[in-house]
């Protein structure tokens, strides 16, 4: 997989796990560890600096994986569903202009 499109992979989850969040039938535990998770992705406070190498950004997946292995568990499959079939045309986002040579 390139580097490119593990990006937009990652940004088409990020939009999926954003709308979860808003939905109203997403349970309040799980938008709490949800939103727990972003802002301690976000934050510049780790268990671990980042800038030890090969631990420091190993404390944020584990986080990341452990957070949404609970989120699996705990939001409604038909949630998940319904954010992913928002996104159709996600996993193929539009980076170039029509003769793809020049970035937007």
């Amino acid at each position: 997989m390139s580097l490119r499109r593990m990006v937009s992979a990652a940004k088409r989850e990020l939009a999926v796990w954003r709308a979860v969040l808003r939905d109203d039938r997403t349970p309040r535990a799980a938008r709490w560890i949800l939103a727990g998770l972003f802002a301690y992705l976000a934050s510049p406070v780790d268990l671990i600096p980042d800038f030890i190498p090969g631990l420091g950004f190993l404390d944020d997946l584990i986080v990341l994986a452990g957070g949404l292995w609970l989120l699996r568990r705990i939001v409604p499959r038909e949630v998940v569903a319904d954010a992913r079939s928002a996104y159709p045309n996600a996993q193929r986002e539009e980076i170039f202009d029509d003769d793809r040579t020049t970035p937007r």
